[in-house]
């Protein structure tokens, strides 16, 4: 699949706004952290990566009410759902100056009663995008990162109406944004998801 930028100018890929704040102090903080250790870029994305995925719980693999969207509000936290784990990561890596886009899949629900939409994030290195889902990893899901081939939580089934969505966006995508934005608790925003974009 050919990855599309909604935007032509790169420099969209590295900005800070509401929702990818890699300029509030606990993501400055956090990346100084992970960036004390690595040896170059691709090291520093690596561990970022691996730092969401495995320290910030999925809220709902987690049982935990909170909505979180906003990254910092994420990594204070320390807990969210895809999208929220999407913006954190995002901002972690745009605090490094790696442009990073947020992208999305539609996917079927566990119980295949339906679907929603579900956020990762594509990396930029050596003039290509690489998308990265730091979703966490559960039984039957073992995403990794990777510049050599994806290593995604899901696969999307064009069969059962799963699809990979090519767009690159430079912030969140609206329908995401408000959804979060709108949802009191967890158990609310599981029945407003969008279930495509």
């Amino acid at each position: 699949m050919e990855l599309i930028q909604n935007t032509a100018d790169l420099s969209a890929y590295l900005a800070a706004d509401e929702v990818i704040d890699h300029h509030h102090p606990v993501v400055r903080e956090t990346a100084a952290k992970l960036a004390g250790d690595a040896v170059d870029s691709y090291a520093y994305a690596r561990a970022a990566f691996e730092f969401v995925r495995d320290t910030i719980p999925h809220s709902d693999d987690a049982g935990d009410p909170r909505v979180t969207w906003r990254a910092s509000d994420v990594l204070r936290q320390r807990t969210g759902i895809c999208y929220a784990k999407a913006h954190a990561l995002a901002a972690l890596l745009r605090a490094e100056d790696i442009p990073t886009a947020l992208c999305y899949q539609r996917l079927m629900h566990d119980d295949g009663s339906g679907h929603a939409v579900h956020g990762l994030v594509a990396v930029r290195f050596h003039g290509a995008w690489h998308r990265q889902d730091p979703r966490g990893n559960k039984p039957g899901v073992d995403a990794r990162f990777s510049l050599d081939g994806e290593r995604l939580a899901w696969i999307p089934d064009a069969a059962s109406g799963e699809v990979d969505y090519p767009v690159l966006y430079a912030e969140a995508h609206p329908l995401v944004l408000a959804a979060l934005e709108a949802a009191p608790d967890r158990s609310y925003l599981w029945k407003t998801l969008p279930d495509s974009l």
